[in-house]
């Protein structure tokens, strides 16, 4: 947990619509609003890069510097272009020293379970009422020597201090399960797959021995009838 934070220089916008938004990014920029506790909604241009290794940790607590006053923010939604590595816009939430916020921490497994187990991570993030200068980068879960059938549910976990669950405490995190062999998998996809009424296709090799058992028994029927006629 830290309460570092990072600055961003930003510059009030005065024009706004899809053409002023893609003017900015064109000059590498980010368009941004920023609202909260009351306030009308700022409009601001962020510098792109610096936002963007910004916004790489979690729930990152940011200073937006604009005309030289200082707001403390949080990114409340990130639009991210879905193909290029390209932020859009950013809606931030302003926040003040010892206000309490409500933000999604991810989840990180640590340890090795017992052997021949799987575990799975059911929730990625558990949503935690926390500080706004002390939000935890992540939250620890264990799993070092746990057996099979063992559920980890948001209610074991451990927060870090001055944090308060706000998901349902019964919400499943990481479930650790046996491991199935080779042979139990497929004939649980072949039985699957006859409930379902799927004809499974034959592979090559099937096709292969299908072919020798064949070629074996004409080869016997020569010998037998060889044999008969001698």
């Amino acid at each position: 947990m830290s309460d570092s934070n990072l600055t961003l220089a930003a510059e009030k916008r005065t024009q706004f619509g899809k053409g002023a938004a893609r003017k900015i990014r064109r000059d590498h920029k980010i368009p941004a609003v920023m609202y909260g506790h009351g306030a009308e909604p700022v409009h601001i241009t962020l510098p792109g890069h610096e936002t963007m290794m910004a916004l790489k940790t979690a729930n990152a607590l940011l200073t937006i510097v604009i005309d030289g006053d200082e707001q403390l923010a949080l990114a409340k939604d990130v639009q991210r272009d879905a193909i290029k590595p390209v932020i859009e816009h950013i809606d931030l939430v302003v926040v003040r020293k010892g206000e309490k916020v409500t933000v999604d921490v991810p989840v990180h497994v640590e340890g090795d379970a017992a052997p021949e187990t799987v575990v799975t991570l059911d929730a990625q993030t558990l949503q935690l009422e926390v500080e706004a200068t002390h939000i935890p980068e992540n939250v620890v879960v264990s799993v070092e020597g746990l057996e099979a059938g063992t559920q980890i549910k948001a209610s074991d976990v451990t927060l870090p201090r001055g944090a308060v669950l706000v998901v349902d405490e019964e919400t499943l995190v990481v479930n650790i399960t046996q491991q199935i062999s080779l042979e139990e998998l497929e004939a649980e996809l072949a039985e699957a797959e006859e409930e379902a009424g799927i004809e499974r296709e034959e592979s090559d090799e099937d096709v292969a021995a299908a072919e020798g058992d064949s070629t074996e028994g004409a080869a016997a029927e020569g010998d037998k009838a060889e044999s008969e006629g001698a």
